[in-house]
């Protein structure tokens, strides 16, 4: 579904396959690095859970894990793509309450805890975006044929 905004060039160029999978890829590629970091140093991970307030800290470190490469492989497999950035997002949004707890702070240090603040809502943003996009049948050309089949059926 090509926009009468975008110039043929810019469509062509929305509508490759691959970009698709990279843009995915990318919008989850922080979550793959933290949860594979945390996995090989699980006691810095533990450590720093604490150092938030998030106790006991081995388990907020364990959840966190299991969300960030858990949501991640959904998101990047556009399988229940629903669950897995519903997942990093609300891991997202609880970090968000802690680690740039902006308004709890002053100087430097509050404006970039603001800066992380409204990043960060940012990515929560381009979860449900690419969640709303899952959803729709043409996202997934398995999906869309079943649709068409469906469709053909039921009239």
């Amino acid at each position: 579904m090509a926009s009468e905004d975008s110039p043929n060039w810019i469509s062509a160029i929305l509508r490759w396959p691959l970009l698709w999978h990279a843009a995915r890829l990318l919008l989850v590629s922080a979550y793959l690095l933290g949860g594979l970091t945390k996995l090989l140093d699980f006691a810095v991970a533990a450590a720093e859970q604490a150092h938030f307030g998030l106790h006991p800290g081995w388990l907020w470190a364990a959840t966190a894990i299991v969300v960030e490469l858990g949501g991640s492989l959904l998101v990047v497999l556009n399988r229940f793509v629903w669950l897995g950035a519903g997942g990093l997002g609300i891991l997202t949004f609880v970090a968000m309450l802690t680690a740039n707890a902006f308004w709890t702070m002053g100087g430097h240090e509050k404006f970039m805890a603001t800066n992380a603040f409204f990043e960060h809502l940012g990515l929560i943003a381009g979860l449900v975006i690419v969640s709303i996009v899952s959803d729709e049948p043409s996202s997934d050309p398995s999906r869309a044929a079943r649709s068409q089949a469906v469709q053909g059926v039921s009239q």
